[in-house]
């Protein structure tokens, strides 16, 4: 979910260019490190996951789609809270990255607000080994459950992504897994086919934007239909 569109290797810095599906708009904030909202742009999770070079993810495309296609919605807040190259075992529940995600999450709904979805893109680093890849549907189905739980929200819309790369040889696994996922008011996404940057990890940023545009209209299916003109 940080995005490294226009990050060509893990050393180069981002290349500095947005389309303009990922342009600012005054609808679209964007929760910082401080723990204030303030207007989006990219990239999202510069001041969050500070360990990578960030570049373009999917988020701003998936907000200023559902602000182009829901006339009215009103303001999209994103609480970036991705480390990249973090294994699911890592998101369980008490363990630090999950510690951080719901206290931001939470601090976010101190001005109001409520929380309409959880997107979740993650898994490359659980290609790596055979038991991190056959556990992954089990761990990453009671992350979900925990998530919802924790929120008080047991039915929150969870929009998830089955990978387009991994870093080992065990993708099918997780792409299963992820395809494979029971779980009420959960819709996966699939970026198999989306274009790689030439490490061949991470999606291009057109890619990006593609998968932003995907998520965005898996989000609207969970709205009520808009009120038919009279």
């Amino acid at each position: 979910m940080a995005g490294r569109g226009g990050v060509v290797n893990h050393t180069a810095p981002w290349d500095g260019v947005v389309p303009p599906q990922c342009n600012p708009n005054p609808s679209i904030l964007r929760f910082n490190a401080l723990m204030e909202w303030v207007e989006a742009q990219e990239p999202l999770h510069r001041d969050i996951d500070t360990k990578k070079t960030n570049g373009i993810g999917p988020g701003m495309a998936f907000a200023n789609s559902i602000l182009e296609k829901r006339e009215g919605f009103g303001v999209v807040g994103l609480v970036p809270c991705a480390i990249g190259g973090t294994n699911i075992r890592e998101w369980e529940r008490g363990k630090l990255v999950y510690n951080h995600m719901m206290k931001r999450v939470k601090a976010s709904l101190n001005d109001g607000g409520s929380v309409q979805a959880l997107l979740w893109y993650q898994g490359e680093s659980d290609t790596l080994n055979i038991n991190d890849a056959q556990s992954y549907k089990r761990r990453v189905h009671k992350f979900f459950l925990d998530v919802r739980n924790d929120l008080q929200s047991p039915l929150l819309p969870i929009i998830q992504v089955a990978l387009a790369s991994g870093q080992g040889s065990y993708i099918d696994i997780v792409r299963e897994a992820q395809l494979d996922i029971d779980l009420q008011n959960l819709r996966t996404v699939d970026a198999l086919g989306l274009s790689l940057e030439p490490m061949g990890l991470h999606l291009t940023t057109q890619a990006q934007v593609k998968l932003g545009e995907m998520m965005a209209d898996s989000f609207i299916q969970f709205l009520p239909s808009p009120n038919p003109e009279h």
